[in-house]
């Protein structure tokens, strides 16, 4: 019975697994801590010598704070087109432009056209945020100061102080957000 290229993606999974514990300089035994695998099991896993399953892979993509098709997924093909899968959240249409939630994540996003005096939901999460108006005008509420962006203006700002967005006026914005989950900066380069 054929296996339909299944023993070649978990082929696969074993490099990914060392290199996604190297990257977050853990040792085995930091990652048997964090998720009750035995060191002797992560070790046989990132050898090839085990055979990966859920039960073992749930834990890891926790840890390593990835999506578990990073674990699984066919090989790159060195396509790098994201391929978007829009979604809606409060009101707004979010569009990832980033593949994976790990480390700096970008979307573009909507925000339905409103009324500018009605007051802005806030929240705060850890991490570091930039956003870029692309069309529309943005109100930005951070703590109690609100401020309004048009085209062409960005703000960046920590996600741990109070802040929420919304559209300046009837008309409906368009913004670029690049957040930050592990509260990095956002590092421009200047251009020569």
């Amino acid at each position: 019975m054929a296996d339909d290229g299944i023993s070649e993606v978990l082929g696969l999974v074993a490099p990914r697994l060392r290199a996604l514990r190297r990257a977050r300089s853990m040792t085995l035994a930091d990652v048997a801590a964090a998720t009750g695998i035995a060191v002797s099991t992560l070790s046989r896993l990132e050898s090839g010598n085990r055979r990966p399953s859920l039960d073992l892979l749930l834990p890891l993509a926790r840890v390593y704070r990835v999506p578990l098709d990073d674990l699984v997924g066919a090989p790159a093909t060195g396509d790098p087109r994201v391929h978007p899968k829009p979604f809606r959240r409060h009101g707004c249409t979010f569009i990832p432009l980033t593949r994976n939630a790990d480390g700096l994540s970008a979307f573009k996003i909507i925000y339905p056209g409103g009324r500018s005096d009605v007051p802005i939901e806030q929240r705060v999460h850890d991490g570091y945020d930039w956003v870029y108006v692309l069309t529309g005008r943005l109100r930005l509420a951070l703590g109690d100061e609100v401020m309004e962006l048009s085209p062409g203006e960005a703000a960046e700002f920590d996600t741990r102080v109070p802040h929420g967005f919304a559209s300046a006026g009837p008309e409906p914005v368009e913004v670029i957000s690049l957040v930050s989950q592990q509260g990095e900066r956002v590092h421009v380069r200047p251009v020569n």
